[in-house]
């Protein structure tokens, strides 16, 4: 009883409410974990990850239209190594990542006609771990994957297209904003945090190996297997341990992309759409 004579009611819930609480957030809990799983899962898959390409070919196009700039999506591995004797070491298993890149104007950056660097304001978008993507049009026999160079090159490609929207065929070289080419002479150091010079990835400033700025004995790096790229039009998808098994056998062409070459995706030359081959 209070002073005045009126009852006093404690504002809360008894025992009995919040274990009905309790029990109906765990329950809606355990219904929504399938879904969730499910939602994951499918990222995880083929058809999925197709998705997440169809949709970054389709931000791309319509960007280049936007700002009538030559810009695409950039494929590649994020691969380190401080071993200069493996400079890529890891590489089956390290991520793949797909980047926007943007045509480079600048003319004191080096005057390179097929310059690319990653756009401002994009992060790199991660694919999904048991999924990888490839130009196969690199890969003609098991003796084209004989090294890690030459998977670094088929894994590492760029889709294309104009400021009309048109997808093209054109020389890509991805560098770092600052335009600095990698050369064992040149002592400038860029801070780009998506592309840059191995020294400065295997440092930590970077994501991404730009592409060499030399050829062949001439490169600072030549066994990266990274160099100027025709922009590709296609891709084939793959399954990652599969791939990892023939691959560590000498097989990979034999045993897993052979079989691909039937399911190859490519890409529409007027709306950057998708288009299985089957």
């Amino acid at each position: 009883m209070t002073m005045n004579g009126r009852t006093h009611r404690t504002v809360g819930l008894t025992l009995i409410e919040m274990t009905l609480v309790v029990a109906t957030i765990a329950l809606l809990v355990g219904l929504a974990l399938p879904a969730v799983r499910a939602m994951v899962d499918s990222f995880q898959s083929e058809g999925g990850t197709k998705s997440i390409i169809h949709a970054a070919l389709n931000a791309a196009r319509t960007m280049a239209v936007t700002h009538q700039r030559y810009i695409g999506v950039r494929f590649q591995k994020a691969c380190r190594s401080n071993d200069p004797a493996d400079p890529l070491k890891g590489l089956l298993d390290a991520p793949q990542y797909m980047v926007f890149i943007v045509h480079e104007e600048r003319e004191d950056s080096g005057n390179l006609g097929d310059g690319f660097r990653a756009m401002d304001g994009h992060e790199p978008i991660k694919l999904p771990d048991t999924i990888g993507v490839m130009d196969l049009t690199k890969v003609k026999s098991d003796a084209d994957l004989d090294e890690p160079r030459e998977l670094s090159d088929a894994t590492t490609f760029s889709i294309v297209f104009s400021p009309s929207g048109k997808l093209l065929i054109r020389n890509v070289r991805v560098r770092n904003r600052d335009g600095d080419p990698d050369t064992t002479s040149n002592t400038e150091v860029s801070r780009d945090d998506i592309f840059n010079k191995k020294a400065q990835v295997d440092l930590g400033v970077g994501l991404l190996y730009q592409d060499d700025y030399g050829a062949g004995t001439l490169s600072a790096y030549p066994n990266l297997g990274l160099g100027e790229e025709v922009s590709c039009t296609s891709f084939v998808l793959y399954n990652r341990q599969a791939f990892r098994r023939a691959y560590e056998k000498g097989k990979a062409w034999t045993e897993c992309l052979l079989g691909l070459s039937a399911d190859m995706v490519y890409v529409s030359p007027y709306t950057g759409d998708l288009i299985s081959s089957q």
